[in-house]
Protein backbone atom coordinates (compact mmCIF):
# COMPACT_ATOMS: atom_id res chain seq x y z
CA UNK A 1 0.00 0.00 0.00
CA UNK A 2 1.30 3.29 -1.03
CA UNK A 3 0.16 6.73 0.42
CA UNK A 4 -2.23 7.95 -2.18
CA UNK A 5 -3.76 4.71 -1.77
CA UNK A 6 -3.74 4.32 2.11
CA UNK A 7 -5.28 8.39 1.56
CA UNK A 8 -7.59 7.52 -0.24
CA UNK A 9 -9.03 4.10 1.69
CA UNK A 10 -8.70 6.86 5.04
CA UNK A 11 -11.76 9.24 3.47
CA UNK A 12 -13.73 6.35 2.21
CA UNK A 13 -13.24 5.02 5.99
CA UNK A 14 -14.26 8.45 7.49
CA UNK A 15 -17.12 9.37 5.36
CA UNK A 16 -18.82 6.10 5.77
CA UNK A 17 -17.68 4.77 9.12
CA UNK A 18 -21.03 6.54 10.52
CA UNK A 19 -23.34 6.43 7.90
CA UNK A 20 -25.50 3.01 7.26
CA UNK A 21 -23.58 1.77 4.47
CA UNK A 22 -20.83 0.03 5.96
CA UNK A 23 -17.59 1.56 6.38
CA UNK A 24 -16.11 -2.30 6.52
CA UNK A 25 -17.47 -3.52 3.14
CA UNK A 26 -16.36 -0.03 1.28
CA UNK A 27 -12.95 -0.44 2.37
CA UNK A 28 -13.03 -4.32 0.73
CA UNK A 29 -14.10 -3.50 -2.40
CA UNK A 30 -11.99 -0.38 -2.77
CA UNK A 31 -8.99 -2.26 -2.04
CA UNK A 32 -10.38 -5.20 -4.45
CA UNK A 33 -10.53 -2.63 -7.52
CA UNK A 34 -7.45 -0.62 -6.42
CA UNK A 35 -5.74 -3.82 -6.72
CA UNK A 36 -4.27 -3.26 -2.81
CA UNK A 37 -3.23 -7.23 -1.72
CA UNK A 38 -4.93 -8.17 1.29
CA UNK A 39 -2.03 -8.70 3.60
CA UNK A 40 -1.99 -8.42 7.66
CA UNK A 41 -0.33 -5.17 7.44
CA UNK A 42 -3.82 -3.74 5.66
CA UNK A 43 -6.09 -5.73 7.42
CA UNK A 44 -4.34 -4.12 10.42
CA UNK A 45 -4.74 -0.54 8.58
CA UNK A 46 -8.41 -1.24 8.08
CA UNK A 47 -9.18 -1.41 11.61
CA UNK A 48 -6.26 1.17 13.25
CA UNK A 49 -7.28 3.77 11.14
CA UNK A 50 -10.52 3.75 12.95
CA UNK A 51 -9.52 5.35 16.20
CA UNK A 52 -9.37 8.71 13.86
CA UNK A 53 -13.21 7.93 13.58
CA UNK A 54 -13.25 7.65 16.99
CA UNK A 55 -11.32 10.56 18.18
CA UNK A 56 -14.19 13.02 15.86
CA UNK A 57 -16.97 11.39 18.07
CA UNK A 58 -15.03 12.23 20.89
CA UNK A 59 -14.35 15.88 19.92
CA UNK A 60 -17.76 16.79 19.05
CA UNK A 61 -19.61 15.49 21.87
CA UNK A 62 -16.83 15.45 24.38
CA UNK A 63 -19.13 17.78 27.19
CA UNK A 64 -21.84 15.31 26.60
CA UNK A 65 -19.54 12.23 27.88
CA UNK A 66 -17.84 14.56 30.45
CA UNK A 67 -20.97 15.42 32.26
CA UNK A 68 -23.19 12.35 31.92
CA UNK A 69 -22.01 9.13 34.20
CA UNK A 70 -25.63 7.32 33.23
CA UNK A 71 -24.65 7.53 29.58
CA UNK A 72 -21.11 6.01 30.18
CA UNK A 73 -23.13 3.12 31.83
CA UNK A 74 -25.31 2.70 29.53
CA UNK A 75 -22.58 2.59 26.49
CA UNK A 76 -20.80 0.14 28.51
CA UNK A 77 -23.94 -1.90 29.16
CA UNK A 78 -24.53 -1.43 25.17
CA UNK A 79 -20.74 -2.73 24.77
CA UNK A 80 -20.70 -6.36 26.32
CA UNK A 81 -22.43 -8.34 23.93
CA UNK A 82 -20.21 -6.91 20.65
CA UNK A 83 -16.70 -7.55 23.60
CA UNK A 84 -17.87 -10.99 24.28
CA UNK A 85 -18.57 -12.25 20.27
CA UNK A 86 -15.59 -10.61 19.34
CA UNK A 87 -13.17 -11.90 21.61
CA UNK A 88 -14.65 -15.45 20.65
CA UNK A 89 -15.25 -14.53 16.27
CA UNK A 90 -12.01 -12.21 15.81
CA UNK A 91 -9.92 -14.90 14.69
CA UNK A 92 -12.20 -16.26 11.82
CA UNK A 93 -13.83 -13.24 10.67
CA UNK A 94 -9.92 -11.73 10.49
CA UNK A 95 -8.97 -14.81 8.47
CA UNK A 96 -11.96 -15.70 6.70
CA UNK A 97 -14.44 -12.85 6.19
CA UNK A 98 -12.35 -9.55 5.94
CA UNK A 99 -11.27 -9.94 2.87
CA UNK A 100 -14.52 -12.09 1.32
CA UNK A 101 -15.64 -9.69 -1.40
CA UNK A 102 -18.41 -11.68 -1.88
CA UNK A 103 -19.38 -12.23 2.00
CA UNK A 104 -19.81 -8.19 1.06
CA UNK A 105 -21.87 -7.90 -1.47
CA UNK A 106 -24.17 -9.91 0.20
CA UNK A 107 -24.79 -8.55 3.31
CA UNK A 108 -24.43 -4.90 1.56
CA UNK A 109 -27.80 -6.28 -0.13
CA UNK A 110 -29.10 -8.12 2.74
CA UNK A 111 -28.58 -4.91 5.50
CA UNK A 112 -29.80 -2.72 2.61
CA UNK A 113 -33.36 -4.15 2.84
CA UNK A 114 -33.29 -4.66 6.78
CA UNK A 115 -32.72 -1.13 6.84
CA UNK A 116 -35.50 -0.25 4.04
CA UNK A 117 -38.31 -2.44 6.28
CA UNK A 118 -37.87 -1.51 9.50
CA UNK A 119 -37.25 2.34 8.42
CA UNK A 120 -40.81 2.48 6.59
CA UNK A 121 -42.43 0.35 10.14
CA UNK A 122 -40.80 3.03 12.10
CA UNK A 123 -43.17 5.20 13.89
CA UNK A 124 -41.51 8.35 14.88
CA UNK A 125 -44.23 9.93 17.42
CA UNK A 126 -43.94 6.97 19.42
CA UNK A 127 -40.23 7.32 20.13
CA UNK A 128 -37.84 7.74 22.65
CA UNK A 129 -36.40 11.02 22.26
CA UNK A 130 -33.43 10.46 24.83
CA UNK A 131 -31.31 7.59 25.79
CA UNK A 132 -31.31 8.26 29.10
CA UNK A 133 -34.28 6.47 29.10
CA UNK A 134 -33.39 3.31 27.84
CA UNK A 135 -33.59 0.39 30.26
CA UNK A 136 -30.45 -2.66 30.24
CA UNK A 137 -32.85 -5.19 28.65
CA UNK A 138 -33.02 -2.89 25.41
CA UNK A 139 -29.11 -2.01 25.94
CA UNK A 140 -28.32 -5.62 25.72
CA UNK A 141 -30.54 -5.96 22.64
CA UNK A 142 -28.88 -3.00 20.85
CA UNK A 143 -25.54 -4.43 21.86
CA UNK A 144 -26.71 -7.79 20.26
CA UNK A 145 -27.61 -5.89 17.42
CA UNK A 146 -24.39 -4.09 16.87
CA UNK A 147 -22.45 -7.51 17.45
CA UNK A 148 -23.84 -8.90 13.80
CA UNK A 149 -22.01 -6.21 12.41
CA UNK A 150 -18.91 -8.01 12.78
CA UNK A 151 -19.73 -9.82 9.03
CA UNK A 152 -18.08 -7.62 6.87
CA UNK A 153 -20.63 -5.27 4.79
CA UNK A 154 -23.78 -5.53 7.42
CA UNK A 155 -22.06 -1.92 8.86
CA UNK A 156 -22.01 -1.60 12.72
CA UNK A 157 -23.64 1.98 12.22
CA UNK A 158 -26.88 0.27 10.28
CA UNK A 159 -27.04 -2.67 13.12
CA UNK A 160 -26.86 -0.24 15.75
CA UNK A 161 -29.11 2.21 14.56
CA UNK A 162 -31.79 -0.57 13.45
CA UNK A 163 -31.52 -1.83 16.85
CA UNK A 164 -32.05 1.74 18.57
CA UNK A 165 -35.51 1.92 16.32
CA UNK A 166 -36.48 -1.70 17.40
CA UNK A 167 -36.20 -0.76 20.79
CA UNK A 168 -38.30 2.50 20.35
CA UNK A 169 -35.55 5.52 19.92
CA UNK A 170 -36.23 8.41 17.87
CA UNK A 171 -34.17 8.50 14.57
CA UNK A 172 -31.57 11.02 16.18
CA UNK A 173 -31.59 9.37 19.47
CA UNK A 174 -30.98 6.17 17.25
CA UNK A 175 -27.99 7.58 15.09
CA UNK A 176 -26.23 9.37 17.98
CA UNK A 177 -26.08 6.66 20.30
CA UNK A 178 -24.34 4.80 17.29
CA UNK A 179 -21.80 7.18 17.45
CA UNK A 180 -21.40 6.76 21.17
CA UNK A 181 -21.40 3.24 21.40
CA UNK A 182 -18.85 3.46 18.73
CA UNK A 183 -16.23 4.40 20.91
CA UNK A 184 -15.82 1.29 23.04
CA UNK A 185 -16.28 -1.04 20.46
CA UNK A 186 -13.45 0.73 17.91
CA UNK A 187 -11.35 0.89 20.57
CA UNK A 188 -11.44 -2.73 21.71
CA UNK A 189 -11.13 -4.14 17.92
CA UNK A 190 -8.15 -1.86 17.50
CA UNK A 191 -6.91 -2.78 20.91
CA UNK A 192 -7.33 -7.02 20.42
CA UNK A 193 -5.97 -6.62 17.19
CA UNK A 194 -2.38 -5.10 18.33
CA UNK A 195 -1.86 -7.75 20.71
CA UNK A 196 -3.80 -10.52 18.83
CA UNK A 197 -1.30 -9.55 15.39
CA UNK A 198 1.34 -8.61 17.29
CA UNK A 199 3.01 -6.81 14.68
CA UNK A 200 5.82 -4.86 14.47
CA UNK A 201 5.27 -1.93 11.91
CA UNK A 202 8.08 -0.77 9.92
CA UNK A 203 8.75 3.06 9.57
CA UNK A 204 7.12 3.49 6.49
CA UNK A 205 3.90 1.55 7.91
CA UNK A 206 3.76 3.97 10.73
CA UNK A 207 3.70 6.79 8.56
CA UNK A 208 0.70 5.02 6.10
CA UNK A 209 -0.94 4.78 9.95
CA UNK A 210 -0.37 8.30 10.91
CA UNK A 211 -1.35 10.04 7.61
CA UNK A 212 -4.70 7.42 7.67
CA UNK A 213 -5.80 8.23 11.12
CA UNK A 214 -5.05 12.10 10.07
CA UNK A 215 -7.17 11.72 7.03
CA UNK A 216 -10.04 9.78 8.88
CA UNK A 217 -10.77 11.79 11.84
CA UNK A 218 -11.06 15.06 9.73
CA UNK A 219 -13.24 13.13 7.13
CA UNK A 220 -15.56 11.51 10.18
CA UNK A 221 -15.95 15.16 11.49
CA UNK A 222 -17.25 16.60 8.25
CA UNK A 223 -19.36 13.08 7.98
CA UNK A 224 -20.58 13.13 11.64
CA UNK A 225 -22.08 17.05 11.22
CA UNK A 226 -23.46 15.90 8.18
CA UNK A 227 -25.03 12.89 9.15
CA UNK A 228 -26.73 14.51 12.23
CA UNK A 229 -27.94 17.40 10.07
CA UNK A 230 -30.05 14.79 7.47
CA UNK A 231 -31.10 12.76 10.01
CA UNK A 232 -33.27 15.64 11.55
CA UNK A 233 -35.27 16.15 8.70
CA UNK A 234 -35.01 12.60 6.76
CA UNK A 235 -35.30 8.94 7.10
CA UNK A 236 -32.73 6.18 5.94
CA UNK A 237 -34.42 4.98 2.63
CA UNK A 238 -31.63 6.30 0.02
CA UNK A 239 -28.71 4.89 2.42
CA UNK A 240 -30.68 1.42 2.34
CA UNK A 241 -31.44 1.83 -1.65
CA UNK A 242 -27.79 3.11 -1.75
CA UNK A 243 -26.39 -0.35 -0.40
CA UNK A 244 -28.74 -2.68 -2.57
CA UNK A 245 -27.62 -0.41 -5.97
CA UNK A 246 -24.02 -0.45 -4.89
CA UNK A 247 -24.66 -4.47 -4.22
CA UNK A 248 -25.91 -5.27 -7.62
CA UNK A 249 -23.51 -3.14 -9.65
CA UNK A 250 -20.45 -4.75 -7.75
CA UNK A 251 -22.10 -8.03 -8.81
CA UNK A 252 -22.71 -7.64 -11.79
CA UNK A 253 -18.84 -5.87 -12.64
CA UNK A 254 -17.35 -9.28 -10.57
CA UNK A 255 -19.64 -11.58 -12.87
CA UNK A 256 -18.13 -9.55 -16.63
Amino acid sequence: MNIIQAIILSVIEGLTEFLPISSTGHLILAEHFLNIPSTEFVKSFDIIIQLGAILAVVWLYWKKLLISRNLWKQIIIAFIPTGVLGLIFYSPIKHYLLDNIYVTIVSLFIGGIALLVIDRKFKEKNAITTSEKIGTKKLITIGLFQSISMIPGISRSAATIVGGLFTGLSRQEAVEFSFLLAIPTMTAATGLDLIKTGHSFSPNEIVILSIGFVVTFFSALIAVKAFTQYVANHNFKYFAIYRIILALVVLLTLAR
